[in-house]
């Protein structure tokens, strides 16, 4: 049961992570002119990127090819990784955040591989569509990663008194990101918050060299 349960958490987190980007993608127009406010804080904006977390970008065909490699190379590892841990009893919050990462990498890994090969082009003033497998906008690997989650907490001009920046406008948080770039985000968050506690157990429950010897030895004492 110890490997259903971060088998089931992925598996969740993909679903809602696609589901999102889903209904996103096939119902609101790209850009400002279809972005939904939820409060003056809090925007679903529809928008697409052809690189990595909160629409970062490597630049060129090379790049995206070199992305998506890493991609597939990065949920490969996390998942030996993730079932390394399941066997030697890691913390379970350790199992739970891998998993996390794991499933936002795969999530927008989805997008990459997929989306263009099942969808129509989302264009400013156009939805898009599904269309038959392979007549897409893009070829394989090539797709674009759906974002939609904008949360601008502040606008406005910064003080003059601070350091190169002042007197500009400033938007935080101006990035636009979605549901696998959070569980990325967070994973790695609660990795680095308790990261004594997890590596810690996990020290704890590796056996010394001594006690291997002792388990795989017959007792000689009289």
């Amino acid at each position: 049961m110890r490997k259903i349960y971060p088998a089931l958490l992925v598996l969740g987190i993909l679903l809602i992570d696609q589901c999102v980007k889903i209904w996103v993608k096939t119902h609101m127009i790209m850009g400002d002119a279809g972005e939904f406010v939820v409060a003056d804080w809090f925007r679903i904006h529809f928008t697409e990127n052809e690189g990595m977390a909160f629409g970062m970008v490597l630049p060129g065909i090379y790049g995206k090819i070199l992305l998506s490699s890493f991609r597939v190379f990065a949920v490969g590892f996390l998942i030996y990784y993730i079932r390394k841990l399941i066997q030697e009893n890691a913390h379970t919050g350790l199992i739970v955040s891998m998993c996390m990462i794991l499933a936002g990498a795969a999530g927008n890994i989805i997008d990459s591989a997929f989306y263009g090969l099942i969808f129509s082009g989302s264009y400013y003033g156009q939805i898009a569509t599904f269309v038959p497998f392979g007549t897409g906008y893009a070829d394989f690997m090539k797709g674009h990663v759906v974002d939609m989650f904008f949360f601008p907490i502040f606008k406005g001009f910064l003080p003059e008194w601070i350091p190169f920046m002042g007197g500009q406008f400033f938007v935080f948080f101006n990035a636009v990101f979605n549901v696998a770039d959070a569980a990325i985000s967070v994973g790695v968050f609660i990795i680095f918050i308790f990261q004594k506690q997890f590596f810690s157990q996990k020290i704890l429950q590796t056996p010394t060299e001594q006690e291997a010897a002792e388990e795989v030895l017959p007792n000689t004492e009289k």
